[in-house]
């Protein structure tokens, strides 16, 4: 459409870059098309379960204090573990982020002496501190209170060692943890299906160790969820999928209900648990981010594809690559030098409704172990299932995108990425 085309140059897109975009939105049609289906499966779950669970105007009405009988906080954490195909469910603003949310279910389970082990390699930077394997770590560290850390690295094809998983199940092994997503690592996203036989294959040698899996960025990319696939326990933020750009805090844990009821203890307090925790007005958020999450997540995973498809066809490494299935919403692109990195976050956030007159810089961030640079033009500060794109400035460069509320405003922040990187003279299109 000639219209569409003379909007973006009017944004300062060049009619190169454009035409090269263009061509590659055109032919992913098909697959946005498979895309959709999923999003409309996943839609009617979610609207099932809160008709089943009576979903009413009175659930989004305020608690304050101790939050007592707050309706809409009881009725929400139903639909959660209904949805997720899970016993019970911990859906809190008091869960400040997906950190948090792991922390308080690792603090929860394990006990001094107990073994934490991780089949999928190095966890994300941020749990680094939380686990202790560090040189410095920060107080309270689980290493601090006598819990031990083991991992066994994926092989070089991104399989899992299971000989090495095998040997590393110890008797004082008392949880898996599993990361869906990559992190800041290039590699392969865990399917649903992959997951599934991973716990399979570790509960057949140790059946009373406890799964627990950090499904960040991967809900509603597929038609099921880890907990439905033998995970004793699932955690995720909902300033990521399940918010859908609504929710403007807050984390979840769904699983086992013994398992559940511990973590709400260690969030609380023991004795307390689920039972208190004011909701403070922003059930309604909760509540249509999870509705709106299954459309949300579809324009957020097509944008990913067409990101992988731009620079796959530019010559640069992509995981996942422009063809293959997508199990999360992040984007893995090796650009090969720092300028690369911050010219491609500058194009994202040049291309965001909020703060797209500034420009982004590296900086410490706190909880990584190298200086990263991330865009984020925000409704929600952090807010990853909006358009988003970060990385650590280190070898090999790699920038991971993520998010978008539509499928249209990731296409524009993808476009404009490369604008960036061609005005700089990185990439040429010619």
């Amino acid at each position: 459409m000639e219209l569409l085309k003379e909007t973006y140059l009017s944004a300062g897109i060049s009619p190169e870059v454009y035409d090269f975009c263009d061509e590659i939105a055109e032919g992913l049609k098909d697959r946005f098309a498979h895309i959709d289906e999923i999003a409309e499966y996943n839609q009617i779950k979610v609207l099932r379960a809160m008709q089943k669970h009576r979903v009413s105007a009175a659930c989004f009405e305020s608690s304050t204090g101790y939050g007592y009988d707050d309706l809409g906080r009881e009725t929400l954490e139903s639909v959660y573990a209904e949805v997720f195909g899970a016993e019970a469910a911990l859906v809190r603003p008091q869960l400040t982020c997906g950190t948090h949310a792991l922390t308080v279910a690792l603090s929860a389970i394990l006990r001094p002496g107990d073994e934490l082990l991780s089949p999928v390699g190095r966890p994300y930077d941020t749990l680094e501190g939380v686990i202790g394997t560090r040189e410095s770590n920060p107080p309270g560290s689980l290493k601090e209170f006598g819990i031990s850390y083991r991992q066994v690295d994926l092989l070089p094809d991104g399989s899992f060692d299971f000989e090495g998983i095998k040997k590393a199940l110890r008797p004082n092994t008392k949880l898996v943890t599993i990361q869906r997503s990559k992190g800041y690592d290039p590699r392969p996203t865990l399917s649903v299906q992959r997951i599934g036989e991973l716990i399979s294959f570790i509960k057949s040698i140790k059946p009373e160790v406890i799964c627990m899996v950090d499904n960040c960025y991967g809900e509603f990319v597929e038609i099921s969820e880890p907990t439905q696939v033998g995970a004793d326990m699932m955690v995720g933020s909902l300033i990521k999928n399940p918010g859908g750009g609504l929710a403007p805090i807050g984390g979840y844990i769904v699983g086992r209900e013994e398992l559940v009821d511990l973590c709400a203890y260690r969030l609380t307090a023991p004795g307390l648990g689920k039972e208190v925790g004011a909701t403070l007005g922003i059930n309604r958020s909760f509540f249509q981010g999870f509705f709106l999450a299954p459309t949300v997540v579809a324009g957020a995973l097509k944008g990913a594809i067409f990101a992988a498809n731009v620079y796959e066809k530019l010559g640069y490494p992509v995981v996942p690559n422009g063809t293959e299935s997508r199990h999360d919403i992040i984007q893995a692109v090796t650009l090969g030098s720092a300028e690369a990195v911050i010219a491609f976050c500058k194009g994202i956030q040049a291309g965001s409704p909020v703060d797209s007159h500034v420009a982004p810089e590296p900086y410490a961030m706190p909880g990584y172990h190298s200086d990263v640079i991330m865009a984020a033009g925000a409704f929600i500060q952090g807010s990853s299932i909006e358009l988003s794109a970060d990385g650590p400035i280190e070898p090999p460069y790699a920038v991971y995108f993520q998010g978008g509320l539509t499928w249209y405003h990731a296409r524009f922040g993808i476009t404009m990425s490369l604008q960036y990187l061609v005005q700089e003279g990185i990439v040429s299109l010619h």
